[in-house]
C-alpha cells in the first residue's frame, strides 16, 4: 500500500512560497507515496455598515483580497503539477473555502484522513507557522514540517529526540517505516534540560530498535545555556542527520494552547526537517 502524504497549502494573509512544491513532491517520491495538495483560501464575511463603505470600501477590500487568495492557491498548484510530473508522482488536487480564524482547523481535519502531513514552513511566514501548528495538535496524525529551502534527499539518518515523554514514544512509533529505511540512528537525550524518569532511557529505547534489526546509538548531550530546540536541531545536524523525530508536547489551559519549549522552540525557528507527532 502507497502512503498518501496529505499538503495543506495556505494562502492568507500570508501565502507559501512555490518552493514548497519541490520540497514535498521529492518526499512523496522518497516515500513512494502519493501527494494530496489542498489548498485552503479564505473567505472573508460581507461587511454591511454604511460608514464603512463610504469610508474604506470594505466590501471591494475583502472582494480583492479574496480573489489573490484564489490567484495565490491556483499559482501553487500549477507548481505542484509541475514538479510532480518531473518527478512522476502521483498528484491530486482540491481546493476548500474557510473563515480567516478556522483555515487552520480545517487544515487539521482534512490531515486525519491521510498518513503523514507534509508541511512547508517559512522564517517569514508567520501562516504557514501557525498551519503546521493547527496539524500537528490537530489531526492526530504524525506531520513532517519543511524548512523553505530544504533540499529532500534519501532520510538515510535519523536522529531522535527522546525524553521518555508519552507524546515522544508516539512519534518513534509514528516514524517507524522510516527508520527501518534509514542506515544510522541517533537517539539523543538532553539531562540537564529536565529530569528524566530514567538514567538510561535513551540508552534503553536504543536497545529496542536495535532488537528489531535497526543501527541505533544513544547519546546524552548537554544543552548549557542554549534553548532546547537549537541544541536538538545543531546536534542533528552536526550528525548529518536527514530528518529529526520528535514530540509535540502541549496541553490546553483554559482557551489557550500551552506548548512545550522544545515544541515551541523548532515551531518558531525550523532549521532541518522534523517529524513531529502529537
Amino acid at each position: 500500500m502507497k502512503p498518501q502524504l496529505f499538503v495543506p497549502l495556505v494562502t492568507y494573509p500570508d501565502a507559501n512560497s512555490e518552493a514548497v512544491a519541490a520540497s514535498t513532491v521529492a518526499l512523496a517520491q522518497q516515500l513512494g507515496g502519493d501527494l494530496n495538495a489542498v489548498v485552503f483560501n479564505v473567505d472573508i464575511p460581507d461587511v454591511t455598515n454604511v460608514l464603512s463603505r463610504l469610508l474604506m470600501d470594505l466590501p471591494e477590500m475583502i472582494r480583492l483580497a479574496e480573489t489573490r487568495s484564489r490567484e495565490r492557491g491556483e499559482g501553487l498548484l500549477k507548481a505542484f503539477v509541475k514538479a510532480a510530473e518531473a518527478r512522476k508522482v502521483t498528484l491530486s488536487t482540491d481546493r476548500k473555502i474557510g473563515g480567516v480564524a478556522l483555515l487552520g482547523e480545517l487544515a487539521a481535519e482534512y490531515a486525519r484522513y491521510f498518513d503523514l502531513s507534509a508541511i512547508g514552513w517559512e522564517a517569514n511566514n508567520p501562516t504557514s507557522q501557525q498551519t503546521a501548528e493547527a496539524v500537528v495538535f490537530g489531526s492526530g496524525r504524525p506531520a513532517l514540517l519543511l524548512p523553505e529551502e530544504a533540499k529532500i534527499g534519501p532520510l538515510k539518518r535519523i536522529a531522535i529526540a527522546w525524553d521518555g515523554s508519552r507524546v515522544a514514544a508516539r512519534a518513534v512509533a509514528d516514524a517507524i517505516p522510516l527508520l527501518h529505511q534509514a542506515e544510522s540512528i541517533h537517539v539523543l537525550t538532553v539531562p540537564d534540560e529536565k529530569p528524566l524518569k530514567e538514567k538510561q532511557a535513551g540508552e534503553r529505547l536504543a536497545h529496542h530498535l536495535r532488537r528489531n534489526g535497526l543501527a541505533v546509538q544513544a547519546a546524552a548531550i548537554v544543552a548549557e545555556d542554549r534553548p532546547i530546540a537549537v541544541t536538538l536541531q545543531e546536534h542533528a545536524l552536526g550528525l548529518k542527520a536527514d530528518l529529526l523525530v520528535m514530540g509535540g508536547y502541549g496541553h490546553s489551559r483554559v482557551r489557550d494552547f500551552v506548548l512545550g519549549g522544545a515544541t515551541r522552540g523548532v515551531l518558531e525557528e525550523l532549521r532541518l526537517p522534523v517529524l513531529m507527532s502529537h
